[in-house]
């Protein structure tokens, strides 16, 4: 079972069990409970559920693994030549890790794998 939520200006491919690295929110710490309302495509397995654009009811819960993640460093260096100027700056985006636990769509028949 699988879906695809939207969270901010992203979409991601989720499933229970999965680690997910969204952006940051300052508001939680870990052990929170996250719900994710943009369902935009549920699988069961057998069948899928498609929104136009979102699909009524469903949700996914995730809950916070790490509430602050640091990206990579980004280093921007702005240069001009033979006029003695020069200026470096820096940034670090923060995330926050969840993990998903559960996948709720009313009226999708969920086939087990074997």
């Amino acid at each position: 079972m699988f879906a695809i939520i939207e969270d901010g200006s992203h979409q991601y491919r989720v499933a229970p069990g999965e680690t997910l690295v969204v952006d940051y929110r300052d508001s939680v710490s870990v052990g929170d409970s996250l719900q994710f309302e943009k369902v935009l495509l549920a699988n069961g397995g057998g069948s899928s559920t498609i929104g136009r654009p979102l699909i009524d009811g469903a949700s996914v819960s995730a809950e916070v693994v790490d509430a602050e993640l640091k990206g990579e460093k980004l280093e921007i260096q702005k240069f001009r030549r033979r006029k003695d100027s020069r200026r470096h700056t820096g940034h670090r985006q923060k995330y926050t890790a969840v993990k998903i636990t559960n996948i709720s769509v009313p009226g999708l028949e969920v086939v087990e794998a074997e």
